[in-house]
């Protein structure tokens, strides 16, 4: 295996590991703290969910700069650019739609649950699937 790969499927784990930790064990954790009212644990969502999605970006474009100067499976590039997708689903359809409801919630309006939440969890898992499996077919390489 070439270097190239390699830092792509190290990159893909690194961002698959920092997806499964923030959105699938902080996230609903957060809310079954003591005093943690939902004003704050929407207030504290925003900001993780900003860097997270900060550093997603970060790694999409690191690992497709690695995926460039690669020949990597065909099936690998294709997971991980479907990963690159779901994020960008997730950026530029879902959040805007949740950054509402939270701001509304913020101000002390009633908002009820939102779909977008569901969809955003839905591109979440997806996501995972596609960090997976990218990462291991270019250690399968």
């Amino acid at each position: 295996m070439s270097a190239a790969p390699a830092v792509a499927a190290a990159i893909a784990f690194v961002w698959l590991g920092m997806v499964l930790a923030i959105s699938f064990l902080e996230a609903p954790l957060k809310f079954r703290a003591p005093g943690v009212t939902l004003q704050v644990g929407l207030g504290i969502g925003r900001l993780v969910f900003r860097a997270l999605n900060a550093a997603e970006v970060i790694w999409a474009v690191a690992v497709v700069t690695a995926l460039a100067a690669a020949s990597p499976p065909a099936w690998a590039t294709v997971a991980l650019a479907a990963a690159i997708v779901m994020l960008m689903a997730q950026l530029l359809l879902v959040r805007p739609r949740l950054a509402r409801r939270s701001a509304a919630v913020l101000a002390g309006q009633h908002a009820g649950r939102s779909r977008a939440h569901y969809a955003y969890v839905a591109l979440e898992g997806a996501k995972v699937i596609a960090l997976l499996v990218g990462g291991i077919l270019l250690l399968a390489s």
